[in-house]
């Protein structure tokens, strides 16, 4: 059984360069894969009953065919994440043979790795757009939070799959790996702002991990609540956030560690 975590954990970069051409393409040779009573599972194993259909229906494509199984195994993923998820019910889902999956994925594993890839992208190419879209560094704080909420909101099955098998808590995985790539982002942003306030710009890379991952325990938080609404939790996000930074002392210490001495 494929481990989710380590699928994911050479960070969205380097592991699509990973992914085989039959994760990446439909190559040639492909169909539509439509169960009839002449196909078989490649391991001769029994299927679940369908329906009976009423009529003819038209062939899908091998990309076409593709699409759907993404769509399919993304909505399973999304509910029982990777390990409840079977390649069978992937098959009976979509309504092809088990083969099926395997000739354009080479497995639930293959599969996984190109719906993480895509939601990973997504989001990424999300927050990076809404770092370029402003100059004041608040504007820029407001558009990423509100970046993050915008695509929980209408990619729900695709945090849920980020976050369900490689939660922001762990320091490896999917999730973690695109924290570090958005603090890296965000990095040179507080770098510039550290310096224009006479603060050590050593320091943003440590308050680029702390500000990303407020914000990413805040989008998993509501997830799942909803509520209150997504411009109420942004500007909560960055009344946090804004105000903490705009407080920043130049050499912070620990009031309680300065009574006992």
């Amino acid at each position: 059984m494929g481990d989710p975590g380590a699928l994911a954990a050479a960070g969205p970069h380097r592991r699509q360069a990973a992914l085989s051409a039959h994760e990446r393409g439909d190559g040639p040779g492909r169909h539509d894969g439509e169960v009839t009573t002449e196909t078989a599972d490649r391991d001769g194993s029994a299927r679940p009953a369908r329906a009976a259909r009423s009529g003819p229906r038209a062939r899908m494509t091998g990309k076409e065919r593709r699409e759907q199984l993404l769509d399919v195994g993304r909505r399973l993923f999304a509910e029982k994440g990777f390990e409840g998820t079977s390649v069978e019910e992937i098959a009976h889902t979509a309504e092809v043979s088990k083969p099926v999956v395997y000739e354009h994925f080479g497995g639930k594993e293959g599969l996984y790795a190109v719906v993480v890839d895509r939601e990973i992208r997504k989001l990424l190419d999300a927050i990076t757009d809404s770092l370029t879209t402003a100059n004041h560094p608040r504007m820029l704080l407001e558009h990423a939070a509100l970046a993050l909420l915008d695509y929980i909101e209408q990619s729900t099955d695709g945090f849920r799959i980020l976050v369900r098998d490689s939660p922001v808590a762990q320091s490896t995985g999917t999730f973690a790996s695109l924290i570090s790539d958005v603090a890296g982002q965000v990095e040179h942003l507080l770098g510039d702002e550290f310096r224009r306030r006479g603060l050590d710009p050593k320091a943003a890379p440590l308050y680029a991990q702390m500000l990303v991952g407020m914000v990413a325990l805040t989008g998993q938080f509501w997830l799942d609540h909803r509520s209150p609404k997504k411009a109420e939790v942004a500007a909560h996000l960055v009344n946090l956030a804004w105000n903490g930074l705009s407080g920043l002392e130049k050499k912070p210490a620990l009031q309680s560690t300065k009574r006992t001495r």
